[in-house]
């Protein structure tokens, strides 16, 4: 190999990447010691771009095309090295290809359990998992962020960390959320949004853009699980109160069936248990019955019209339509207020028997004319 070849190894002419993997996001193109010819073809594909950087800064930035690499297509490489206009000199720089695709179903999840504020039962820890895609939206940000001058980068290099902000945030959009845990499980498909939404800007601080974030689980540790199923095992019974009778039923019979060979005392168990079961079913009867009988002890008085019995408290009769609200009438000397048909005013003493002066009609109480005379009282 003459001196010619040699140079001409030491000069790389093309530079392209062909992506055979799934999860790289950054590949070093591998220069080693070699200068790139001033005239060389670079090749940046679709879902790629390409960063020069010459000497620890950032030089430029190629976007899918096929570009010749002259100093018209080089300008901020170019003037760092100072080469003037139609300078055909070989270069070094180190170029890096960032893949800008969509990264999908990368896993996330809880490793514990996660504590969260229930408006329904207090303190509970959850579990939660799911599915989230990334792409690279600003490669310089990328770079200068994250991956720095690294040879390779993967997308297993910023797993564990953006699974501690996908936890973080469930944990803040839940508690902005106030529901409960069970409010939240019938509206996963609105909360995941939620979520995506309140970590975008954090996936924008490193250049990267979160397209989309999916809550596939959200579950209780199996303890508070079979708590709930409990719970509500006794709500489907009806209550707490049934649900005790049930269980006390239960055990009656339970030593019934074990009172022990026909012996004096299995008898006895078994009599005692038998009055236990007959007491018990005898209260349950009882109070089954009070519940369904009507309040029969409500205070009623006879209608003024139709003498039909009325309730406390209502103004009209439900038979006749009479008006049965208390009448207001006045005491004939102080003009205080009593009840009507009272003989004597409560405030003065007054009696409230009148008559006519003139005819000497008897009067009623508030009358101010006779009724047989038209005399004025």
């Amino acid at each position: 190999m003459g001196i010619m070849d040699f140079i001409k190894g030491q000069l790389i002419e093309v530079i392209e990447w062909t992506d055979s993997s799934s999860d790289t996001i950054v590949y070093r193109f591998p220069v080693a010691n070699k200068e790139i010819k001033m005239g060389a073809m670079l090749t940046v594909r679709e879902s790629q771009a390409a960063l020069f950087v010459n000497e620890g800064i950032l030089a430029d930035v190629f976007y899918p095309g096929l570009y010749e690499l002259a100093t018209e297509n080089l300008p901020v490489l170019t003037k760092l090295k100072s080469w003037k206009y139609g300078f055909n000199s070989p270069f070094k720089a180190e170029v890096y290809f960032v893949n800008t695709k969509q990264f999908i179903d990368q896993k996330w999840g809880t490793q514990n359990p996660v504590p969260i504020p229930d408006p329904k039962f207090g303190q509970v820890e959850i579990r939660a998992r799911g599915l989230y895609s990334f792409r690279v939206a600003d490669p310089t940000k990328f770079m200068r962020e994250l991956f720095g001058t690294r040879a390779s980068y993967k997308t297993e290099d910023i797993t564990n960390t953006f699974r501690t902000y996908l936890v973080q945030y469930l944990k803040d959009t839940i508690a902005e959320a106030k529901l409960s845990f069970f409010d939240l499980q019938a509206q996963l498909v609105e909360f995941s949004n939620k979520v995506k939404e309140n970590v975008k800007e954090k996936f924008e601080q490193f250049g990267l853009e979160i397209v989309d974030l999916t809550i596939e689980d959200l579950s209780l540790p199996e303890e508070l699980r079979e708590a709930y199923m409990q719970g509500s095992k006794i709500g489907l019974m009806g209550g707490m109160d049934t649900y005790t009778k049930i269980r006390t039923l239960d055990a009656i019979n339970s030593a019934a069936e074990n009172q022990g060979n026909g012996s004096f005392a299995g008898m006895g168990a078994g009599m005692g248990a038998g009055a236990a079961i007959g007491n018990m079913m005898g209260q349950m009867f009882n109070s089954n019955q009070q519940s369904q009988q009507p309040v029969q002890n409500q205070q009623t008085f006879p209608c003024p019209k139709c003498n039909s019995p009325v309730q406390q408290g209502v103004k009209f009769c439900p038979n006749c339509g009479q008006n049965t609200a208390p009448q207001k009438a006045a005491c004939v000397k102080c003009n205080a207020e009593i009840t009507p048909g009272a003989k004597f005013c409560p405030e003065c003493g007054a009696s409230q028997d009148l008559s006519c002066s003139k005819c000497g009609t008897k009067l009623s109480s508030g009358s101010k004319f006779c009724p047989d005379c038209g005399n004025k009282v």
